[in-house]
């Protein structure tokens, strides 16, 4: 039984509304919120960053359930905006946890994907006895151009999976994936902005993808979406997730628990692992979870998963850890001046 031993998320507290950057564009914030189906974003505070969003998930995870640091074997951290080109994210965070040197550690970038293909790495060296835990986060801060389309749901948050093989809260039943060379969204080395490829974002980009997975999925366990209590679809925004999920066959119902981005943004390599943790949330033993990442570039995890008894036994505290929604309640909101300077799109001269 290979699955998830605990979790942990980090949203930061500051927001921008959607108007407020309608406001400074020229755009029809009304239009704006229709078509995105978003009202306002996470912003990361001066000092914060992939490392510090990814490190602070770990660190959530490990509240939630006493963890053997000297057992975690590998470390694996998925973002697009790592805050070195050359020194890994992953070993920062496996400092900070205190996880013993005797692990191995990378940094994955596989556009909004990234965290669900470290949950896979983690699954493979469990299930194969090479380590007995592993580490797997998603985590951006994500680049949005000024007066881009992406600015407008470009946010910043992370969620990590403790993956192992004894007493798991969720058991991961089958995971596959679905992958093809499609230019739908990228971003040369040197760029500081992603730059995306328009009609091609939607199919055959994302619609293509996450169904080509969710349907390898379905064939692979003999399920239907009836068979589910909740799905999770990766959300760039609040529209396609919903139209995938109706495409499919999932109900509304199904996803509402996952379904975040409207008050958090587009967390990028966090999104479906957000997601997954805020249904986790809530989630009873039992419950019966699908789940389909998406990344540009593009590909998609597909993953089935059960919830066990053990995430309501005393060994694991789901309160000892803030819940997403607790994450998302009572945040700062800035003005686009503060939130340029937060995310470095002004700096002052020295």
């Amino acid at each position: 039984m290979v699955g998830i031993y605990s979790y942990g998320v980090y949203i930061p507290r500051y927001r921008i509304k959607v108007p407020e950057i309608a406001r400074v564009w020229g755009g029809n914030a009304n239009d704006v919120m229709r078509g995105l189906g978003v009202f306002e974003k996470s912003v990361p505070d001066l000092d914060e960053d992939t490392a510090t969003i990814a490190v602070e998930a770990a660190r959530a995870a490990l509240r939630r359930r006493a963890v053997d640091t000297d057992a975690i074997g590998a470390i694996y951290v998925g973002s697009e905006s790592h805050p070195y080109a050359v020194k890994p994210t992953a070993c920062t965070v496996g400092e900070a946890i205190g996880a013993t040197p005797n692990m191995t550690a990378a940094d994955y970038e596989f556009a909004c994907k990234a965290g669900t293909a470290g949950i896979q790495t983690c699954m493979g060296m469990v299930k194969s006895g090479m380590i007995p835990l592993g580490i797997a986060i998603g985590a951006d801060v994500a680049q949005g151009a000024p007066g881009d389309a992406l600015e407008y749901t470009a946010a910043a948050g992370g969620a990590a999976f403790v993956i192992g093989n004894e007493d798991v809260i969720a058991e991961i039943n089958h995971t596959c994936s679905f992958t093809t060379d499609t230019p739908d969204f990228w971003r040369r080395e040197g760029q500081n902005y992603p730059r995306h490829g328009g009609r091609f974002t939607g199919d055959p980009g994302y619609f293509k993808h996450v169904q080509g997975a969710a349907r390898l999925m379905l064939d692979a366990m003999k399920t239907s979406p009836k068979d589910y209590d909740y799905a999770v679809f990766h959300q760039p925004n609040a529209k396609f997730p919903q139209r995938v999920a109706k495409m499919l066959g999932f109900t509304d119902e199904q996803i509402r628990p996952g379904l975040v981005v409207p008050r958090l943004g587009n967390t990028y390599s966090g999104a479906s692992m957000i997601g997954l943790a805020a249904t986790l949330d809530t989630a009873k033993p039992g419950d019966r979870i699908f789940v389909t990442s998406f990344g540009s570039g593009a590909g998609s995890d597909a993953f089935d998963i059960t919830v066990t008894d053990a995430i309501e036994s005393a060994g694991f505290d789901r309160a000892a850890a803030p819940s997403v929604e607790k994450l998302l309640a009572n945040p700062t909101y800035l003005d686009y001046a503060l939130y340029a300077k937060h995310k470095g799109k002004i700096v002052m001269q020295k």
